[in-house]
């Protein structure tokens, strides 16, 4: 199905389209928290079904990406699950082949960008990011909703989506390998802040601090007008990732912690220009449980 959307959906546009009815758009809030502990403990993640509950976008279903999206059998949290477990997740939340998907945050986007990476990995191409969340969406005047209501309305039409794995979105540990050693072209890219990536964050949620040898930092934060949690303009998005040499690169990787922060930069990409970015699935979580695995600091 071709988008109807574009990949960056703005308040105005949103409620215009679902004012009109003509397309059928599912609407998902995303919103999810993580908590770090002491050091070298795993972080959390808990979906905020309350904040929803309280304010959501009228229509809006909410999707739980720590449980439902993820396979919770795996030893990484928000590990990519199988893609027909997937597909009957999406499906369950009203999305079908013939739907466009509209996901928002309210802590970032990122955890939006996540589930866009998620359902053009399984070859959904009809997705669009809301910029800046409910904040956005208040700030333009626009009317909020509450209650259980239309997150029980969307989940009582189950539909069908139709698996079609794009593999080239999903970066697996031996490309990662290939990449960090040189041994494949490529741009290895981390989306975690600076502190992060030297290795000198106060708490670290992994089991080892650094970060992947090869690797540039292009922080997600970065990428965010902070007073708004909106994405920059276009031109801001494309100096950072030029910067990075995300653009023009003959393949590039992100990655982060657990494989959400990372999605954010692939989102900017193809909102720039189009670009097609792998995402590490893995992550920190993964690359620094194996000692064997060597890591840069500094």
């Amino acid at each position: 199905m071709s988008p109807a959307l574009p990949a960056l959906v703005t308040p105005e546009l949103l409620h215009t389209t679902l004012e009109a009815s003509v397309l059928p758009v599912v609407v998902l809030d995303a919103t999810t928290a993580l908590a770090t502990h002491g050091d070298l403990e795993p972080y959390t993640a808990a979906p905020l079904r309350d904040a929803y509950l309280e304010a959501h976008v009228p229509g809006a279903a909410f999707v739980d990406v720590t449980h439902e999206l993820s396979d919770t059998a795996a030893d990484e949290l928000f590990t990519l699950p199988s893609s027909e477990a997937l597909a009957a997740a999406f499906g369950d939340v009203g999305v079908g082949d013939d739907t466009h998907v509209v996901v928002y945050d309210n802590v970032g986007n990122a955890w939006a960008t996540r589930v866009w990476w998620l359902l053009r990995w399984l070859g959904h191409d009809a997705v669009s990011v809301f910029d800046g969340g409910l904040g956005a969406w208040q700030a333009a005047g626009l009317p909020v909703a509450s209650g259980g209501e239309d997150d029980a309305a969307v989940r009582a039409t189950l539909r069908t989506l139709t698996p079609r794995v794009r593999p080239e979105l999903l970066a697996t540990l031996p490309d990662v390998e290939r990449l960090s050693a040189g041994d494949a072209p490529g741009v290895l890219v981390n989306a975690l802040d600076p502190e992060t990536f030297r290795g000198e964050q106060a708490v670290c949620p992994y089991p080892r601090r650094g970060r992947i040898p090869g690797s540039v930092s292009v922080p997600l934060f970065e990428l965010l007008d902070l007073s708004t949690g909106r994405l920059l303009p276009v031109a801001g998005l494309r100096e950072r990732l030029q910067d990075g040499g995300v653009l023009g690169a003959e393949r590039a990787v992100t990655y982060c912690g657990g494989g959400i922060a990372a999605t954010l930069p692939a989102f900017a990409a193809f909102v720039v220009d189009g670009t097609e970015v792998a995402v590490y699935d893995g992550s920190l979580s993964e690359w620094t449980a194996d000692e064997r695995r060597p890591v840069d600091i500094g």
